[in-house]
């Protein structure tokens, strides 16, 4: 009896932490939405717009089908999760735009990637802010460095120098995230990574990770967690780093 009255008891935690969840992401797109819709004009308009076209054709083609009871359901459903895609992407345009150039948002943008990727910050760098971060995913291991191009060219070197004594054949790629030739734009940085060949096993990714967290590494000295505001005062950051 003890035993049900906990199963039940169970339950219903479970289903007010569910409830509860459902709460704080409706609110959580809300204050996006609002946000968002103040610093582009064109969100509404084009959520509106693909709404009532997806509606409009639906109608349409059920008045001529005569299926306008099972296809007018049908296009609200279908122009709402238009609608839903096209705040979606105009949200993570809107983000990217504001992180890029910023001194972390390789690496923030590496921890919000899609899949079954293991991502460590920042293995290395320098006083300049500039970083090295190691990805490890079906392609093999990548290098991603954001900062200054002549110098990532460097801390990259070492980096590959290093861990290709610990990885046997395995492939490995390097990157830096920049908008000059040959870089790669922060925006295009996961779908960068997704066009990689697939060269490696989930098993194989598992005894990477684990022979490359023995290898250590000296962590990018101070390097933040997200895109650093615009208006950080490089000099201060600098020396709180050299205080480490």
């Amino acid at each position: 009896m003890a035993k049900a009255q906990a199963t039940k008891e169970a339950k219903a935690a479970a289903k007010a932490a569910r409830k509860k969840a459902s709460r704080e992401r409706r609110t959580q797109l809300w204050q996006a939405f609002k946000m968002q819709r103040k610093d582009d004009k064109l969100l509404l308009p084009l959520m509106i717009g693909s709404l009532v076209g997806i509606i409009a054709v639906a109608v349409l083609i059920g008045l001529l089908t005569g299926a306008l009871v099972f296809l007018l359901p049908l296009g609200i459903l279908l122009g709402l999760l238009v609608a839903f895609v096209i705040f979606g992407r105009r949200v993570q345009k809107s983000v990217f735009a504001k992180a890029e150039g910023q001194a972390g948002a390789a690496g923030w943008a590496l921890d919000n990637l899609r899949g079954s990727w293991r991502v460590k910050q920042a293995v290395t760098g320098n006083a300049h802010l500039d970083a090295v971060h190691r990805v490890i995913g079906k392609p093999g291991v990548i290098l991603v460095g954001e900062g200054s191009a002549s110098r990532l060219r460097t801390l990259l070197a070492q980096e590959k120098k290093k861990i290709a004594r610990v990885v046997g054949d395995t492939p490995i790629y390097d990157v830096i995230v920049g908008n000059d030739e040959g870089q790669v734009p922060l925006k295009k940085l996961e779908r960068h990574l997704n066009k990689l060949p697939k060269n490696i096993n989930g098993k194989r990714m598992d005894a990477l990770e684990s022979r490359l967290a023995a290898l250590g590494g000296r962590s990018g000295p101070g390097m933040p967690k997200g895109p650093m505001p615009a208006g950080a005062k490089m000099k201060n950051v600098q020396r709180s780093m050299r205080r480490r």
